[in-house]
């Protein structure tokens, strides 16, 4: 069966945009060629910064021929109706038509449509050029002489050339011909554009990667990625070295380069003396290289590594250079940062009814970094004020979650005081990623308190699924105070998030608090926090997810999660019981038996019959009946008990000891009895029993 080899190739394509661009290709190719009826064994996208190739392997040659019926009009319906019927078949006449007969509706028409098959080649010459114009780009741009036309290509950076083969490994292959604004499909591409700018004609998949190769140009993204890992740790060890190792920029730096070539540059030691996160973002954001360390240390030592697109004839050494004088550059200016953030402030009068606010001593660094911060009246958000005002909500709220924690409540004032303050540094204020980090290490500088100066760092956390959680106390409850004003806030001015939309990252901030509370264990009742039920069911809703991502049966999460329920290390704790206990003996026999007593009761409710709203002991005139009050009562009893003691695997157990007692009730009893009162009396048992399961769960929710 023949293969497809498509390539589009351009102008350097953004690092970022290039894993998502060589998929959306490969879907929107495989998805049109199926749609018109052709059939693949397989298919595998690649991407370079100026490619984007696609393999298609085993593709039919023709589509299949097809048979459609479309049913028309009455045989006695209008002419009216029958001629549009006709245009719609594309038939010249009715007697083109079948006529079927329905028991019903009678006769009426039918025109049975054959569509012969279609060439693969055919097929791909019509869809080719649609995927290219419509191509789903972030940003896309007009270039060349058709640019000014109507209609003309938008791509995300000038498109060159186009790669369009079609053949059986074993036959020539041919080109599928289409034009896209003056761009002719062919079998022609070409290599580097430095080392070997010349033309390259290819036939299919395989001798067009081996001639890509030979023209400095390695094709498989995950292969660019492991040459410079490999040699980028080899580099490093040869000089007594550690590589710092960072899948995101080995991503970009991969999506940079064709030919990649890993070089190790230098700079001064005396700019060690800069927080390393600072030398590493500086370093990774200016000029996309890795930074090093001592082996064996967590300590950054002064060599970086750079990869480079050319295989330069002097060893790489006029690019060492030139990279080195950048970074130079670069870390220049972030030692300046740094050193400025630890001076004073020079407006400091204007800034002491900030200070007097906030208990903010104006002569160490940070505190002028928040007094400014609240002096300039910084915005969080135009409905919800300024920073300086959530830091007095989020103050305020951390002194009443101090006491559930048990946080030094001075530590986690001072704390939430500085938390945001190094949003006036310079260093933040050039790499916003910093935040927090920066604010622990200047707080450090100017001798706070540990929890403190963790805190101030770790009430970002958890920024998402994987991220660490606070666990000290006092960065506890900064963390919850920060999250829970956001929370809160926003759900006053009903900006919640919808659909896909979430542009504040409020299930974040509800996820990142139930983490805190459930790993840490830490009870909090967050309906009297928030006092909103609605942002309550928000939560409930995130801990919905985080269960089932944690392999909790959603029924069973269902089951323990009633509406107020606001303590949610309760619900987990309920969760985890009951999926221990539902595939036990006793287990079953709790769910058999509740869930029997349950669904009668229902089914009565639904018909509006009369319920006992106590039990009356005068009414059990039946041994079963006597046996089962007697076992719900004790039961309830049991079962109360270990719920407050939180045993709720022994609550269950208790409880599970209903089944032979229910399971003789329905043996020995009619509960729809003639008479009213002892009717309504038996379904005050079955009621009794459902209460005495809810204080754990509601069974009816779980399936089996």
């Amino acid at each position: 069966m023949p293969d497809l080899l498509i390539e589009l190739r351009s102008e350097e394509i953004p690092a970022r945009m290039q894993r998502k661009a060589a998929g959306d290709l490969k879907k929107l190719v495989t998805d049109a060629l199926v749609e018109a009826g052709l059939t693949y064994e397989g298919g595998r996208e690649y991407w370079t910064p100026r490619r984007l190739t696609l393999d298609i392997r085993g593709l039919t040659a023709r589509s299949a021929d097809s048979v459609e019926e479309k049913k028309g009009p009455s045989v006695t319906a209008p002419q009216q109706a029958i001629d549009g019927f006709l245009r719609g078949a594309g038939l010249a006449s009715i007697t083109e038509a079948e006529t079927r007969t329905d028991p019903k509706k009678g006769d009426f028409y039918v025109a049975i449509l054959k569509k012969p098959g279609r060439a693969a080649e055919e097929i791909i010459a019509e869809v080719m050029p649609r995927i290219i114009r419509e191509f789903p780009w972030p940003k896309s741009m007009r270039s060349g002489t058709a640019s000014s036309r109507p209609g003309a290509l938008r791509w995300v950076r000038p498109l060159q050339s186009i790669v369009c083969t079609f053949g059986s490994e074993h036959e020539e292959t041919s080109v599928i011909p289409f034009e896209i604004d003056g761009i002719v499909a062919s079998n022609i591409t070409y290599g580097h554009r430095f080392h070997a700018p010349e033309a390259i004609t290819v036939k299919r998949f395989s001798d067009y990667v081996s001639s890509l190769e030979a023209a400095r140009v390695v094709l498989d993204a995950e292969r660019r990625k492991q040459i410079i890992l490999t040699d980028a740790k080899n580099i490093t060890f040869a000089a007594g070295l550690d590589l710092v190792e960072d899948e995101g920029l080995l991503e970009e730096v991969s999506g940079l380069v064709e030919y990649p070539h890993v070089l190790m540059g230098a700079f001064e030691e005396d700019y060690l003396a800069i927080p390393g996160e600072i030398i590493r973002l500086t370093i990774k954001t200016n000029q996309k290289c890795f930074v090093t360390r001592k082996q064996g240390s967590e300590e950054l030592s002064n060599r970086f590594i750079l990869v480079s697109n050319i295989s330069a004839h002097d060893d790489g050494r006029e690019i060492i250079h030139g990279n080195g004088k950048v970074v130079r550059a670069r870390l220049s200016d972030a030692k300046h940062f740094y050193t400025r953030d630890q001076m004073d402030l020079p407006d400091l009068a204007e800034l002491e009814a900030s200070a007097k606010k906030f208990h903010l001593d104006l002569t160490k660094p940070l505190d002028q970094r928040m007094a400014k911060l609240d002096h300039l009246g910084v915005t969080f958000h135009a409905r919800l004020g300024s920073q300086g005002q959530r830091v007095a909500r989020i103050r305020d709220l951390a002194a009443q979650l101090a006491r559930q924690t048990g946080a030094d409540a001075s530590l986690v004032d001072r704390a939430v005081v500085l938390a945001k303050a190094d949003l006036r540094t310079e260093a933040v204020g050039e790499f916003p990623e910093l935040q927090g980090l920066m604010g622990r290490k200047y707080a450090i500088l100017q001798g706070e308190d540990a929890s403190v100066a963790t805190a101030i760092e770790d009430h970002y956390k958890p920024q998402g699924p994987s991220d660490r959680i606070p666990t000290d106390p006092v960065a506890i409850t900064v963390a919850l105070a920060d999250k829970l004003d956001t929370l809160t806030g926003f759900w006053a001015i009903d900006e919640k998030p919808t659909g896909s939309k979430d542009p504040y990252a409020l299930r974040r901030a509800a996820l990142g608090v139930i983490r805190i509370l459930l790993e840490n264990g830490i009870r909090l009742p967050l309906l009297s926090v928030t006092n909103d039920r609605d942002l309550l069911s928000f939560f409930h809703d995130r801990l919905k997810v985080y269960l089932r991502d944690n392999g909790k049966r959603h029924d069973i999460v269902d089951a323990v999660l009633s509406g107020d329920a606001d303590d949610l290390v309760t619900v987990n704790r309920k969760a985890e019981a009951l999926a221990a206990f539902i595939d036990t003996e006793d287990g079953k026999n709790l769910l058999a038996g509740t869930k029997r007593a349950t669904q009668l009761l229902a089914a009565e409710e639904k018909k509006g019959t009369v319920i006992g709203a106590t039990i009356d002991l005068s009414l059990l005139k039946l041994p079963a009946e006597t046996g089962l009050h007697q076992a719900i009562v004790k039961a309830s009893q049991d079962a109360r008990s270990a719920i407050e003691a939180e045993d709720f695997a022994s609550a269950m157990e208790a409880l599970s000891r209903l089944r032979a007692p229910v399971d003789q009730f329905f043996t020995d009893v009619l509960v729809n009895d003639e008479d009213a009162a002892i009717r309504a009396n038996r379904l005050a048992l079955l009621s009794a029993i459902r209460a005495a399961t809810a204080t754990v769960a509601d069974f009816s929710k779980i399936s089996g």
